[in-house]
């Protein structure tokens, strides 16, 4: 197949395919799905081996949140049973970060619900990551803390932060589609106050929310301009009490041509196969494994994931590999740089329509007597509970 040929070559120049290709990857059929993976397997063995970085989310606060997101449990108005809680102490942080380094996690997210930190909350969360760095020695730790403002990504980075979360989630086009209380334009500017910090920028996408294929090839772009090191790939988690409950729009398919498009257009980045991946990949997660480098182990934010020990197990009989502490994730001309502009969440509890003919064999769409409601599990332990953490 000529695209996916022309598509390897470039990924592995790290030079930027065309929309046209992009799109073309999106439209393929389910005959050529193994073809696709093979082809963009390809690259990610070039630039990652067959290394799986691990990830591990600690929520320091749940639930309560002012903005209107329409993909979040946790949104204004939201009814979705979730846990609510406010700010973990650092040594409770620090504890349920140590449940995730224990089953091999090499970089521990700190995710707060809110519109942005406050700056007595910069020096919580500062506290947190001081006391998790002294506790985990090794550990990388990213905090995502909302939309931040001016002096705030530097006193993090200060207080040892490697890295800033803050997704784009989806175009720019169809961004007030799915929140109004605070722009695409917000988030791009975190996102470069991250960088301009000297932090390494993290930013992704939540897939499932009735997008169209050029929606998700725009934001990929977009994330392929803004240059991040990692690039977490959500998909849509349709919790009961959000207004896209209902948004039940992917297969397992599907998510596979999003992540090989994810991985042929960020060649060289940290692609992570984030929120939503055992709700929709199933039982094909091991083939997501040749597209991505990195996955979260564990539970996510407010939703449960699969167990830890059937992470790691997955990751080994599929022939990968855990990335260790001593290994650096990026390649040699991205490592080292995540002070320059180069280089989940549960962003997808947190597509639609494709463009161009597609044949009949596929089934991008799933049919709406195959929901499966039942694959939603609310979080009911771990940080915040007095039940231990599924790592």
């Amino acid at each position: 197949m000529d695209l996916l040929k022309t598509l390897v070559e470039k990924g592995l120049r790290r030079e930027l395919p065309t929309r046209e290709e992009a799109l073309a990857v999106l439209a393929t059929s389910d005959d050529e799905l193994l073809d696709v993976v093979a082809a963009a397997g390809k690259v990610r063995r070039q630039w990652f081996g067959r290394r799986v970085k691990l990830n591990y989310l600690v929520n320091l606060k749940s639930g309560l949140c002012p903005e209107d997101c329409s993909y979040c449990s946790q949104r204004l108005g939201s009814t979705a049973e979730i846990l609510k809680y406010t700010w973990l102490k650092p040594d409770e942080a620090s504890k349920a970060a140590a449940a995730g380094v224990a089953g091999g996690a090499k970089r521990v997210c700190l995710v707060a619900s809110g519109r942005g930190p406050t700056d007595r909350d910069v020096e919580r969360v500062s506290g947190t990551i001081k006391a998790i760095k002294e506790q985990n020695e090794g550990v990388e730790v990213c905090a995502c803390l909302g939309l931040l403002s001016d002096g705030q990504a530097e006193r993090l980075r200060a207080a040892g932060a490697d890295a800033y979360n803050h997704n784009l989630n989806t175009s720019e086009g169809t961004y007030g589609d799915i929140t109004t209380t605070h722009t695409y334009a917000d988030r791009v500017d975190t996102v470069n106050r991250a960088h301009a910090a000297g932090l390494s920028a993290c930013s992704g996408l939540i897939a499932g929310m009735g997008e169209s294929d050029e929606d998700l090839v725009d934001v990929v772009f977009s994330l392929r301009a803004l240059d991040p090191d990692s690039v977490p790939v959500n998909f849509l988690i349709p919790f009961e009490g959000t207004p896209l409950a209902k948004e039940w729009n992917l297969t397992p398919q599907r998510c596979l041509r999003i992540l090989a498009m994810t991985r042929f257009v960020c060649p060289d980045v940290e692609v992570r196969l984030a929120g939503g991946r055992e709700v929709h990949l199933r039982t094909m997660q091991p083939l997501a494994l040749h597209l991505v480098n990195s996955i979260f182990l564990g539970d996510y934010l407010t939703s449960e994931g699969q167990e830890g020990k059937a992470d790691l197990d997955m990751i080994a009989d599929a022939g990968f590999e855990v990335e260790g502490a001593g290994t650096t994730t990026l390649p040699e001309h991205r490592s080292g740089a995540a002070c320059a502009p180069c280089g989940g969440a549960d962003g997808g509890e947190g597509a639609g329509a494709c463009a161009g003919a597609v044949p009949t064999a596929r089934a991008d769409v799933a049919p709406a007597d195959a929901v499966r409601t039942d694959l939603v599990a609310v979080r009911r332990r771990g940080a915040g509970t007095d039940i231990a953490p599924n790592a």
